[in-house]
Protein backbone atom coordinates (compact mmCIF):
# COMPACT_ATOMS: atom_id res chain seq x y z
CA UNK A 1 0.00 0.00 0.00
CA UNK A 2 1.50 3.33 -1.04
CA UNK A 3 1.71 5.99 1.65
CA UNK A 4 -0.91 8.13 -0.11
CA UNK A 5 -3.26 5.13 -0.05
CA UNK A 6 -2.63 4.82 3.67
CA UNK A 7 -3.67 8.46 4.07
CA UNK A 8 -6.80 7.76 2.05
CA UNK A 9 -7.59 4.74 4.22
CA UNK A 10 -7.13 6.78 7.40
CA UNK A 11 -9.90 9.12 6.29
CA UNK A 12 -12.39 6.33 5.65
CA UNK A 13 -15.28 6.41 8.07
CA UNK A 14 -14.46 9.67 9.85
CA UNK A 15 -18.14 10.07 10.64
CA UNK A 16 -17.84 7.20 13.12
CA UNK A 17 -15.74 8.07 16.13
CA UNK A 18 -15.27 4.57 17.47
CA UNK A 19 -15.40 1.09 16.03
CA UNK A 20 -18.13 -1.26 17.20
CA UNK A 21 -17.05 -3.62 19.97
CA UNK A 22 -18.60 -6.46 17.95
CA UNK A 23 -15.65 -6.37 15.55
CA UNK A 24 -12.73 -8.60 16.55
CA UNK A 25 -9.65 -6.41 16.53
CA UNK A 26 -6.95 -9.05 17.02
CA UNK A 27 -6.31 -12.50 15.65
CA UNK A 28 -4.29 -14.66 18.06
CA UNK A 29 -2.90 -18.10 17.29
CA UNK A 30 -0.43 -20.23 19.25
CA UNK A 31 1.88 -22.81 17.70
CA UNK A 32 1.33 -26.00 19.71
CA UNK A 33 4.87 -27.23 19.03
CA UNK A 34 6.84 -24.07 19.82
CA UNK A 35 4.49 -22.22 22.17
CA UNK A 36 4.95 -19.05 20.11
CA UNK A 37 1.93 -16.75 19.74
CA UNK A 38 1.27 -14.84 16.53
CA UNK A 39 -0.83 -11.74 17.21
CA UNK A 40 -2.24 -10.01 14.13
CA UNK A 41 -3.86 -6.58 14.34
CA UNK A 42 -7.00 -6.39 12.20
CA UNK A 43 -8.86 -3.20 12.99
CA UNK A 44 -10.24 -1.76 9.73
CA UNK A 45 -9.03 -0.02 7.77
CA UNK A 46 -5.43 0.56 8.92
CA UNK A 47 -5.06 -0.71 12.51
CA UNK A 48 -5.35 2.76 14.03
CA UNK A 49 -4.77 2.39 17.76
CA UNK A 50 -8.00 3.38 19.47
CA UNK A 51 -8.88 2.51 23.06
CA UNK A 52 -10.56 -0.75 22.08
CA UNK A 53 -7.60 -2.08 20.08
CA UNK A 54 -5.08 -0.99 22.71
CA UNK A 55 -7.13 -2.72 25.43
CA UNK A 56 -7.20 -5.93 23.39
CA UNK A 57 -3.45 -5.83 22.86
CA UNK A 58 -2.92 -5.18 26.56
CA UNK A 59 -5.19 -8.05 27.62
CA UNK A 60 -3.47 -10.41 25.17
CA UNK A 61 -0.04 -9.48 26.53
CA UNK A 62 -1.28 -10.23 30.05
CA UNK A 63 -2.58 -13.63 28.92
CA UNK A 64 0.75 -14.47 27.27
CA UNK A 65 2.64 -13.50 30.42
CA UNK A 66 0.33 -15.52 32.66
CA UNK A 67 0.64 -18.55 30.41
CA UNK A 68 4.44 -18.47 30.27
CA UNK A 69 4.55 -17.79 26.55
CA UNK A 70 7.62 -18.90 24.63
CA UNK A 71 7.43 -15.90 22.32
CA UNK A 72 5.36 -13.33 20.46
CA UNK A 73 5.19 -12.32 16.81
CA UNK A 74 3.30 -9.04 16.45
CA UNK A 75 2.12 -8.18 12.95
CA UNK A 76 -0.80 -7.00 10.82
CA UNK A 77 -3.40 -9.34 9.35
CA UNK A 78 -2.93 -7.79 5.91
CA UNK A 79 0.11 -6.35 4.19
CA UNK A 80 0.18 -2.62 3.48
CA UNK A 81 0.06 -1.15 6.96
CA UNK A 82 1.43 -2.47 10.24
CA UNK A 83 -0.41 0.21 12.21
CA UNK A 84 -1.25 3.77 11.22
CA UNK A 85 -0.56 4.88 14.80
CA UNK A 86 -2.76 6.41 17.45
CA UNK A 87 -6.34 7.07 16.40
CA UNK A 88 -6.61 10.85 16.10
CA UNK A 89 -10.34 10.66 16.79
CA UNK A 90 -9.56 9.55 20.34
CA UNK A 91 -7.89 12.93 20.84
CA UNK A 92 -10.10 15.24 18.77
CA UNK A 93 -13.01 16.74 20.73
CA UNK A 94 -12.59 13.91 23.21
CA UNK A 95 -14.76 12.53 25.98
CA UNK A 96 -12.50 13.27 28.93
CA UNK A 97 -12.83 10.00 30.81
CA UNK A 98 -12.26 8.03 27.63
CA UNK A 99 -9.25 10.21 26.77
CA UNK A 100 -7.75 9.44 30.17
CA UNK A 101 -8.45 5.72 29.82
CA UNK A 102 -6.95 5.78 26.33
CA UNK A 103 -3.61 7.13 27.53
CA UNK A 104 -3.42 4.96 30.65
CA UNK A 105 -4.07 1.88 28.53
CA UNK A 106 -1.34 2.92 26.08
CA UNK A 107 1.12 3.36 28.95
CA UNK A 108 0.18 -0.08 30.34
CA UNK A 109 0.56 -1.70 26.95
CA UNK A 110 4.03 -0.20 26.51
CA UNK A 111 5.12 -1.47 29.92
CA UNK A 112 3.80 -4.97 29.23
CA UNK A 113 5.30 -5.26 25.75
CA UNK A 114 8.63 -3.59 26.51
CA UNK A 115 9.00 -5.45 29.78
CA UNK A 116 7.68 -8.86 28.71
CA UNK A 117 9.53 -11.88 30.07
CA UNK A 118 9.17 -13.75 26.76
CA UNK A 119 11.00 -12.86 23.51
CA UNK A 120 9.16 -10.59 21.07
CA UNK A 121 9.33 -9.96 17.32
CA UNK A 122 7.66 -7.23 15.29
CA UNK A 123 6.92 -8.36 11.74
CA UNK A 124 6.35 -4.98 10.08
CA UNK A 125 4.44 -5.84 6.92
CA UNK A 126 3.42 -2.31 5.97
CA UNK A 127 3.81 1.37 6.79
CA UNK A 128 4.42 2.01 10.49
CA UNK A 129 4.14 5.67 11.53
CA UNK A 130 3.98 7.07 15.08
CA UNK A 131 2.23 4.63 17.44
CA UNK A 132 2.83 1.78 15.01
CA UNK A 133 6.53 2.52 15.14
CA UNK A 134 6.35 2.66 18.94
CA UNK A 135 4.91 -0.86 19.13
CA UNK A 136 7.72 -2.19 16.96
CA UNK A 137 10.37 -0.41 19.02
CA UNK A 138 9.10 -2.24 22.12
CA UNK A 139 9.94 -5.59 20.56
CA UNK A 140 13.36 -7.21 20.72
CA UNK A 141 13.66 -8.01 17.03
CA UNK A 142 12.22 -6.21 14.02
CA UNK A 143 11.61 -7.70 10.58
CA UNK A 144 10.29 -5.44 7.82
CA UNK A 145 8.98 -5.95 4.32
CA UNK A 146 10.48 -4.00 1.43
CA UNK A 147 9.21 -0.65 0.19
CA UNK A 148 7.47 0.61 3.31
CA UNK A 149 8.22 3.38 5.81
CA UNK A 150 8.60 3.64 9.57
CA UNK A 151 9.19 6.44 12.06
CA UNK A 152 7.88 8.73 14.78
CA UNK A 153 6.41 11.46 12.58
CA UNK A 154 4.57 13.46 15.25
CA UNK A 155 6.11 16.83 14.37
CA UNK A 156 4.64 16.54 10.88
CA UNK A 157 1.23 16.31 12.52
CA UNK A 158 1.83 19.39 14.65
CA UNK A 159 2.21 17.43 17.90
CA UNK A 160 5.10 16.32 20.11
CA UNK A 161 6.24 12.76 20.75
CA UNK A 162 6.13 12.04 24.53
CA UNK A 163 9.41 11.48 26.33
CA UNK A 164 8.91 7.73 26.53
CA UNK A 165 8.26 7.51 22.79
CA UNK A 166 11.53 9.38 22.27
CA UNK A 167 13.39 7.19 24.75
CA UNK A 168 12.13 4.08 22.97
CA UNK A 169 13.65 5.31 19.72
CA UNK A 170 16.91 6.46 21.31
CA UNK A 171 17.31 3.01 22.88
CA UNK A 172 17.20 1.41 19.44
CA UNK A 173 18.99 3.79 17.06
CA UNK A 174 20.98 6.06 19.36
CA UNK A 175 20.67 9.72 20.29
CA UNK A 176 21.99 11.32 17.10
CA UNK A 177 19.87 9.35 14.62
CA UNK A 178 16.82 9.72 16.85
CA UNK A 179 17.35 13.47 17.07
CA UNK A 180 17.61 13.83 13.32
CA UNK A 181 14.53 11.71 12.73
CA UNK A 182 12.33 13.12 15.49
CA UNK A 183 12.95 16.78 14.70
CA UNK A 184 11.81 16.26 11.10
CA UNK A 185 9.13 13.71 11.86
CA UNK A 186 11.00 11.66 9.29
CA UNK A 187 9.65 8.40 7.89
CA UNK A 188 12.53 6.02 7.15
CA UNK A 189 12.35 3.68 4.18
CA UNK A 190 12.92 0.00 4.85
CA UNK A 191 16.50 0.27 3.55
CA UNK A 192 17.19 3.39 5.65
CA UNK A 193 15.73 1.73 8.73
CA UNK A 194 18.05 -1.25 8.31
CA UNK A 195 21.07 1.01 7.83
CA UNK A 196 20.52 2.86 11.12
CA UNK A 197 19.53 -0.24 13.09
CA UNK A 198 15.83 0.51 13.49
CA UNK A 199 15.09 -2.91 12.01
CA UNK A 200 17.16 -6.09 11.93
CA UNK A 201 16.15 -7.89 8.74
CA UNK A 202 14.42 -7.13 5.41
CA UNK A 203 12.21 -9.79 3.81
CA UNK A 204 10.27 -10.01 0.56
CA UNK A 205 6.92 -11.07 1.96
CA UNK A 206 5.03 -11.89 5.14
CA UNK A 207 5.55 -15.64 4.74
CA UNK A 208 9.30 -15.10 4.68
CA UNK A 209 8.96 -12.78 7.66
CA UNK A 210 7.16 -15.44 9.69
CA UNK A 211 9.93 -17.94 8.91
CA UNK A 212 12.57 -15.38 9.96
CA UNK A 213 10.64 -14.54 13.14
CA UNK A 214 10.33 -18.20 14.09
CA UNK A 215 14.03 -18.73 13.44
CA UNK A 216 14.89 -15.87 15.78
CA UNK A 217 12.60 -17.14 18.52
CA UNK A 218 13.93 -20.69 18.23
CA UNK A 219 17.39 -19.39 19.15
CA UNK A 220 16.07 -19.45 22.72
CA UNK A 221 14.65 -22.98 22.62
CA UNK A 222 17.63 -24.42 24.51
CA UNK A 223 18.17 -21.41 26.77
CA UNK A 224 16.48 -21.43 30.16
CA UNK A 225 13.68 -18.80 30.21
CA UNK A 226 14.67 -17.49 33.64
CA UNK A 227 18.21 -16.29 32.85
CA UNK A 228 17.10 -14.93 29.45
CA UNK A 229 14.22 -13.00 31.01
CA UNK A 230 16.36 -11.62 33.83
CA UNK A 231 19.00 -10.48 31.34
CA UNK A 232 16.30 -8.64 29.40
CA UNK A 233 15.10 -7.04 32.62
CA UNK A 234 18.61 -5.83 33.45
CA UNK A 235 18.96 -4.32 29.98
CA UNK A 236 15.57 -2.60 30.00
CA UNK A 237 14.96 -1.81 33.67
CA UNK A 238 16.21 1.79 33.49
CA UNK A 239 13.71 2.65 30.77
CA UNK A 240 10.90 0.82 32.58
CA UNK A 241 11.66 2.66 35.81
CA UNK A 242 11.72 5.94 33.88
CA UNK A 243 8.24 5.23 32.56
CA UNK A 244 6.89 4.17 35.94
CA UNK A 245 8.31 7.30 37.58
CA UNK A 246 6.83 9.74 35.04
CA UNK A 247 3.55 8.08 34.13
CA UNK A 248 1.27 10.24 36.34
CA UNK A 249 2.97 13.43 35.20
CA UNK A 250 2.93 12.14 31.64
CA UNK A 251 -0.83 11.58 31.84
CA UNK A 252 -1.40 15.08 33.19
CA UNK A 253 0.77 16.58 30.47
CA UNK A 254 -1.06 14.60 27.78
CA UNK A 255 -4.50 15.68 29.00
CA UNK A 256 -3.45 19.31 29.37
CA UNK A 257 -1.72 19.40 25.99
CA UNK A 258 -4.44 17.58 24.08
CA UNK A 259 -7.20 19.84 25.42
CA UNK A 260 -5.47 23.07 24.45
CA UNK A 261 -7.59 24.98 21.92
CA UNK A 262 -4.63 25.38 19.57
CA UNK A 263 -3.96 21.63 19.60
CA UNK A 264 -7.62 20.83 19.02
CA UNK A 265 -7.69 23.30 16.14
CA UNK A 266 -4.56 21.73 14.69
CA UNK A 267 -6.01 18.23 14.91
CA UNK A 268 -9.18 19.47 13.25
CA UNK A 269 -7.21 21.00 10.39
CA UNK A 270 -5.21 17.82 9.97
CA UNK A 271 -8.37 15.72 9.77
CA UNK A 272 -9.82 18.11 7.19
CA UNK A 273 -6.61 17.96 5.16
CA UNK A 274 -6.81 14.16 5.15
CA UNK A 275 -10.40 14.33 3.91
CA UNK A 276 -9.41 16.71 1.10
CA UNK A 277 -6.49 14.49 0.06
CA UNK A 278 -8.78 11.49 0.10
CA UNK A 279 -11.42 13.18 -2.07
CA UNK A 280 -8.77 14.22 -4.63
CA UNK A 281 -7.50 10.68 -4.87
Amino acid sequence: MALRNLIRACTHGYGKRYLSNEVKLLSVSVNDKTGVATVEMQRPPVNSLNLDLINEISATLTDLENNNSRGLILTSKKDGVFSAGLDILEMYKPEQERLKAFWISLQDTWLKLYGSSYPTVALINGHSPAGGCLLSLCCEYRIMLKNYTIGLNETQLGIVAPKWFIKSMVNVIGLRQAELGLMQGYMFSTDEALKIGMIDVIVDNKEGGLIEADAYLQRFAKILPGPRSLTKTYIREESIKFMEDIREDDLERFLLYTNQPAVQAGLGKYIESLKKRSSKN
